[in-house]
């Protein structure tokens, strides 16, 4: 099959199984340009297959020697549609690091589920034996808990209306969207999914199953970002979710301290398909990424990641900040960078859009997620699927 993007909305609906492969093999071999460093030897990565999950996989498996172990929720593919890219990217990642002698297995399936848990404690206990490093990393649009009920996330503001600028990403055109305010239910429910009571489900059953070695880490990635974005962020319904999550590492801390150590890592703004899907913050990102870029300090995830745990967590002391945050947004938010972001965005209209945003950049990073726009990749090329 000949494999063509298609984008509807804010995903792409396939994905190109070369591609992907591709992808994953220029960031193993940015990883190992990046040198080793010691850190976390078995890692279990909840959320393992895109993003910064996928990029903490990579990182520690081929900069740290780890053995990983990942849960992934992806698609497989049928005679006439691609598998997800999640899915490709793991199989890829799965051959390269058994090639080179890593422990490397992926458990397909809903992680929130007690089924996926046991699972996993199980292969834990026959495989790794105990592990000293849990990644939490789910972006999952909905949650399905215990008694059958199930709840579903909203990327709404909290209180009042917010109407800012906005890129319409059809079109690129600048124009002005309003975010209306989520009821208290929808505020519950994107808690219930996008916070942190699962990472702590996930932390009691894997304590209780006593597969964690003594001294380990558990951590998970938030955002805060500028004050531009508060209203839609920090402050909306997804803030509310993140400060249940970095409250939730709290818990962990409080509850088995001299056991695991939680961490909350603060990362920098990207294009992911949740960023996509929100109005007001794509053309933020495209005005961050021509800033970051004509400044020298842009990032993608894996570049996020490998300076998380080669840079600030490879170290006896890790530096966090007074909240005990370990913060990667540091450049996103250093003072000279929003300056030039918050000049742009208050003289930015139709007839200068092009020239103050990173507009390619933006959608090769969109496309690349799916394993498209990679160079020395034949798209012209019949793939198996």
């Amino acid at each position: 099959m000949i494999v063509q993007p298609k984008v509807r909305g804010f995903i792409c609906t396939t994905a190109h199984p070369t591609g992907c492969r591709k992808n994953i093999e220029n960031q193993i071999i940015y990883t190992k340009n990046k040198g080793t460093f010691n850190g976390p030897k078995k890692v279990l990565i909840i959320g393992s297959s895109t993003g910064y999950g996928l990029a903490s996989r990579v990182t520690l498996a081929f900069g740290s020697g780890a053995d990983t172990l990942g849960i992934m929720f992806e698609k497989q593919a049928s005679e006439k549609r691609t598998a997800t890219a999640g899915y490709y990217n793991t199989k890829a990642f799965e051959e390269f690091a058994t090639n080179e002698g890593l422990y490397a297995k992926t458990i397909n399936g809903d992680a929130f589920s007690t089924e996926i848990k046991e699972q996993t404690i199980a292969t834990i206990k026959e495989d790794l034996g105990k592990i000293d490093c849990v990644i939490y990393s789910l972006a999952a649009p909905r949650r399905t808990v215990s008694d059958g009920t199930t709840y579903s996330s909203v990327l709404k503001t909290v209180e009042n209306p917010f109407t800012e600028k906005n890129l319409n990403l059809r079109n690129n055109e600048i124009t002005t969207a309003t975010i209306e305010p989520a009821t208290n239910e929808e505020i519950t429910a994107t808690v219930k999914v996008m916070g942190g009571e699962d990472w702590i489900n996930w932390i009691d059953v894997l304590t209780k199953a006593d597969v964690l070695s003594d001294n380990a880490m558990t951590i998970a990635y938030s955002y805060i970002g500028p004050e531009l974005t508060y209203p839609v962020y920090c402050n909306g319904t997804i803030g509310k979710a993140k400060e249940h999550l970095y409250n939730s590492s709290i818990e962990i801390n409080q509850k088995y301290g001299s056991k695991i150590k939680a961490y909350i890592s603060v990362n920098k703004a990207l294009v992911t398909q949740a960023s996509c899907a929100i109005p007001i913050v794509p053309l933020y990102i495209t005005i961050l990424y021509k800033v970051m870029k004509e400044m020298g300090i842009h990032e993608d995830c894996l570049m996020q990641m490998n300076r998380l745990f080669k840079d600030k967590m490879s170290s006896s002391e890790i530096e966090t900040d007074k909240e005990g945050r370990i913060r990667l947004d540091d450049w996103e938010l250093r003072e000279d960078v929003q300056d030039k972001v918050n000049d742009i965005w208050q003289k930015i209209n139709n007839d200068n859009v092009e020239q103050y945003i990173d507009l390619e950049g933006y959608w090769e990073a969109f496309y690349q997620m799916f394993g498209f726009k990679i160079e020395d990749v034949d798209y012209d090329a019949d793939v198996e699927i």
